[in-house]
């Protein structure tokens, strides 16, 4: 079929303005966050579930590729085409108009549009006294619930696990080629597709409901990350006990709404800043915490001094928005850069990455961002954690740490603060300092990739892993063998302790070949017994596992869906078995 005649039938589902099919208008949607980008025929934006339906009938009918796209904020590739080598036209949607959240249960559950972002969710929560099931990730503001859905995303709250729901409608072509929408949400909304969709956007339908044994979160996570001498991660992406349905799904299935818990906000809360410089103090804090405590941490964040300082430089700009402006302006100013960035590439005179280096510029025209305290602990400290307690668990922890770094035999006062450098020492934080911790770490991913881009002409490519390792082990701080570690420019260590998961960005040398480093390292991860990806899944960056491929291919057996995900084959599969 024509590509002309495929517009025209997208163009009738949602008009003329809700399609762009030219290359400078598509180039955003077809390019990763980080890195990846592929060919498109459109790239369509349905207003409505009714208008998403429409779209998804037209493309199936044209035989068309079809890549699900939301708040486009993973790293790895997953949620935009990936080269020119397919094989039927490919056709991204884009769901983000669709963003209705619709309480359920007086707050004790939520449904979820799929372009409803946790930013919106948690605003919508915080006067009810609850909160979703995760926070602002380290990537970037604007995540959307139902991509964390897909990806069985992780995050940095240490009870809740990844992002899990049994609970979910969503449309699917089975082996014969056919569309159909499936509701397993558990509520009533009718038999076919148009009153299904109809029920659902009018809210017709009864929101006092009883979920029976499906779940709406990974309610087993708390016992599992408890587990410190397991032989196995606590989570990460491709956990076959995750994979259900929407949840795990990576576009292989269009989700139209799911269903989640959602968690009551604690009364209190307490940062603690922690820094030591022998990294086994950290571990036993983790067994420690984890296997002794009533009251498990909020938040347990690690930074590397190295990172520390790249977030300090180069990720002032995000730390400073946030703080001055607030985190609903942020998704408008990286949609506007990028906008922006799109425009000024048309420019050659100009040079790269110019909205960067201005960024960067104006950035360090301001007065110091940080706290003496945080500046003295990084002077002294190499390994630095942050840990976030609440209602009874803040006097148990503080209990905790004052026992713990009594040993300590070297104190002194530096600045008019103390410091115990031998074992380490903690910080019962004031509110800015416990908020401006947080925004350095958060702003930690971007500043990784800001460093490498302003540094193209002297370092060379950036390496991002995020890794789970295995619960009980207690090496986890990386040990490069020599023939890895001379391709290294900088290695940048940053993560969520309490369950194991680690972010680790390498900013190669000038030359040195990324694919080949990164086989290596991933051999290394291999024979440590870790998971990877942990919280980004797959996307196009790694090979998925048999049990992961499996479950692919089980939700899309004509692979109409994201082909290519995961290092798989892109070219359709006829499913001949299946007739």
């Amino acid at each position: 079929m024509s590509h002309s005649h495929i517009v025209k039938l997208l163009q009738q589902a949602v008009g003329e303005r809700g399609i762009t099919t030219s290359q400078q208008g598509t180039k955003h949607y077809r390019k990763g966050w980080r890195s990846g980008e592929g060919s498109a025929l459109a790239v369509v934006f349905p207003q409505t579930l009714q208008e998403y339906w429409q779209v998804l009938k037209a493309c199936v009918q044209t035989n068309c590729i079809i890549i699900m796209q939301a708040a486009k904020t993973g790293l790895t590739e997953g949620s935009t085409p990936s080269g020119d080598d397919y094989d039927r036209p490919v056709v991204i949607i884009n769901t983000l108009a669709m963003d209705k959240l619709i309480l359920i249960n007086n707050g004790l559950q939520v449904l979820s549009f799929p372009g409803a972002t946790l930013h919106k969710l948690e605003g919508l929560l915080k006067p009810i006294q609850r909160a979703p099931h995760s926070v602002i990730g380290s990537s970037c503001l604007g995540a959307s619930i139902v991509g964390g859905i897909a990806n069985n995303s992780g995050g940095a709250l240490v009870k809740r696990g990844p992002a899990y729901s049994e609970l979910a409608l969503y449309a699917q072509v089975d082996c014969h080629g056919e569309l159909h929408l499936v509701n397993h949400l558990g509520i009533d909304l009718g038999e076919t597709p148009e009153q299904i969709l109809n029920n659902l956007s009018s809210e017709n339908f009864n929101k006092q409901i009883v979920l029976g044994e499906k779940k709406a979160s990974a309610s087993d996570y708390e016992q599992r990350v408890r587990d410190v001498d397991a032989h196995s991660p606590s989570r990460f992406n491709a956990d076959p006990s995750k994979l259900y349905e929407a949840s795990g799904c990576a576009g292989k299935l269009a989700v139209f709404a799911v269903m989640l818990d959602t968690f009551a906000i604690p009364k209190r809360e307490k940062t603690f800043y922690i820094g030591v410089n022998n990294p086994q103090v950290l571990t036993q804090i983790r067994r420690d915490m984890l296997q002794q405590f009533k009251h498990l941490p909020e938040v347990g964040e690690y930074l590397h001094r190295d990172m520390f300082d790249i977030a300090d430089k180069y990720g002032k700009d995000t730390f400073l928005s946030i703080e001055r402006l607030g985190t609903t302006f942020l998704p408008k100013m990286f949609a506007a850069k990028g906008r922006i960035d799109a425009l000024l590439e048309k420019a050659p005179f100009l040079p790269s990455s110019l909205s960067d280096r201005i960024l960067q510029g104006v950035s360090q025209l301001f007065p110091d961002h940080l706290p003496p305290r945080l500046r003295v602990y990084r002077d002294e400290y190499e390994h630095h954690l942050i840990v976030k307690m609440s209602d009874g668990g803040i006097e148990e922890a503080e209990r905790y740490f004052t026992a713990l770094f009594q040993k300590a035999n070297d104190s002194r006062s530096d600045k008019g603060i103390e410091v115990k450098s031998n074992l380490g020492n903690f910080l019962s934080c004031t509110a800015e300092e416990a908020s401006k911790a947080f925004l350095l770490r958060f702003a930690a991913a971007g500043a990784a990739v800001r460093y490498q881009t302003l540094n193209y002409k002297t370092v060379g490519d950036i390496l991002a892993l995020d890794i789970a390792l295995r619960r009980n082990d207690d090496a986890w701080v990386e040990q490069l063998p020599e023939h890895i570690e001379k391709h290294i420019d900088k290695s940048l260590y940053y993560g969520h302790f309490f369950c194991h998961v680690f972010h680790q960005d390498y900013i190669l040398k000038k030359g040195s070949d990324a694919k080949k480093v990164k086989a290596d390292m991933l051999k290394q991860l291999d024979s440590k017994g870790a998971k990877y990806p942990a919280e980004h899944n797959v996307g196009h960056l790694y090979k998925a596992d048999d049990a992961l491929q499996r479950f692919y291919e089980s939700l899309d057996p004509t692979n109409t869906f994201n082909p290519g995900v995961g290092m798989l084959e892109k070219h359709k599969r006829n499913c001949s078995c299946c007739l």
